[in-house]
């Protein structure tokens, strides 16, 4: 199967890295025990330099020369570089830190995605970030901290759009309806927690984060989420739809001022790996798949415009709702029909 072929791939890969860990310890020609070459694969700063590491003191070097010839946004920037690259390899690698033996060329791909697509970011700020961020390799390279000159044919332009990351219908009635085992009740919650960024769109810091005084009813009558995002300020407002105020009522807790009871980010990735294979779903989803959901499935395919899901998102650019918003088959249908039924009077077909 595909997911054998992978799986294989990726063992014949991290047995070439405790190779090469090996290969590494041996020519230092010291006497070293299986713990040494577990540090040495794991980029440990007693066998190899780390990226973050000589990125930390990369800034500190700049900062030196702060006010004299390197602006004080300068070094800032690189700041923001390095909070990036750690959040990254976070979420990525689970690890905080990366040896540059372990770094490989699509890094800076991965990377380069996950600044557009999940953090958001302009084309021009990215263009900088990942142009520094090849110059600070070089600088590595230039100094023999790494043995190759790494990412240096990489083009710094727009990535090839990725596929959308909204659920499919089918999908997401896959995950709403399994059946989860009772003796692991953290993954109803995980669950849970995923099912409401489906339908308010909220981020995963912001799920954990809200409180009840973000709930509020308007002239309308209705109850509305209204929200700062803890990453950009921007403020989001969104009317809750019964199935998130099913959920909020569900974990109501008076003891508790946020809405939801608080899990890691991580556990919950590794908890809606496990609710999609038991709910046999076309593919792996991430939290954040939930806010592309809501934006695609849940309001566009509803008629929804995308001016609105803007401000329901809490964007400051139409652009970027336009990257989470994706037009399914179904509402395309549904728009050539509304269009072919408002026309097809005023038409006249002439041989």
């Amino acid at each position: 199967s595909k997911e054998a072929v992978e799986t294989n791939k990726d063992i014949e890969q991290l047995l070439l890295s405790i190779q090469k860990a090996f290969d590494v310890l041996v020519e230092k020609r010291t006497d070293f025990e299986a713990k040494d070459v577990k540090e040495a694969l794991q980029g440990s700063v007693k066998t190899q330099t780390t990226l973050l590491s000589f990125v930390d003191e990369h800034i500190s070097e700049l900062s030196t020369h702060e006010g004299i010839d390197m602006s004080k946004s300068s070094v800032w920037t690189y700041r923001k570089i390095r909070k990036n690259l750690a959040e990254f390899i976070g979420e990525k690698y689970r690890l905080t830190d990366l040896a540059f033996g372990q770094l490989t060329e699509p890094f800076i791909s991965d990377f380069h995605h996950y600044l557009l697509d999940e953090k958001g970011f302009s084309s021009g700020t990215i263009t900088i970030y990942v142009s520094l961020f090849k110059k600070m390799c070089r600088i590595a390279f230039e100094r023999g901290l790494c043995k190759n000159l790494l990412f240096a044919h990489y083009r710094v332009g727009t990535p090839k759009v990725t596929t959308p990351k909204s659920l499919s219908m089918s999908d997401f009635i896959k995950i709403r309806d399994v059946e989860l085992p009772e003796d692991k009740p953290r993954l109803s919650v995980s669950r849970d927690l995923f099912l409401f960024a489906c339908y308010a769109g909220t981020a995963f810091i912001d799920t954990v984060s809200i409180t009840k005084a973000n709930v509020k009813v308007l002239e309308d009558g209705d109850k509305w989420l209204i929200y700062n995002r803890k990453k950009t300020g921007t403020l989001a407002r969104v009317k809750l739809l019964p199935e998130a105020l099913e959920l909020m009522a569900k974990y109501e807790d008076g003891a508790r001022d946020t809405l939801f009871p608080l899990l890691s980010t991580n556990r919950v990735r590794i908890d809606l790996i496990t609710i999609c294979k038991l709910a046999e779903t076309s593919k792996t989803y991430s939290y954040h798949s939930g806010r592309h959901s809501f934006a695609s499935l849940i309001t566009l395919e509803a008629g929804v415009p995308m001016e609105t899901i803007c401000k329901m998102l809490g964007h400051k650019d139409v652009k970027m709702t336009q990257r989470y918003a994706r037009v399914t088959q179904k509402k395309l249908f549904e728009d050539m029909d509304k269009f072919i039924a408002a026309t097809e009077k005023d038409f006249i077909l002439a041989l």
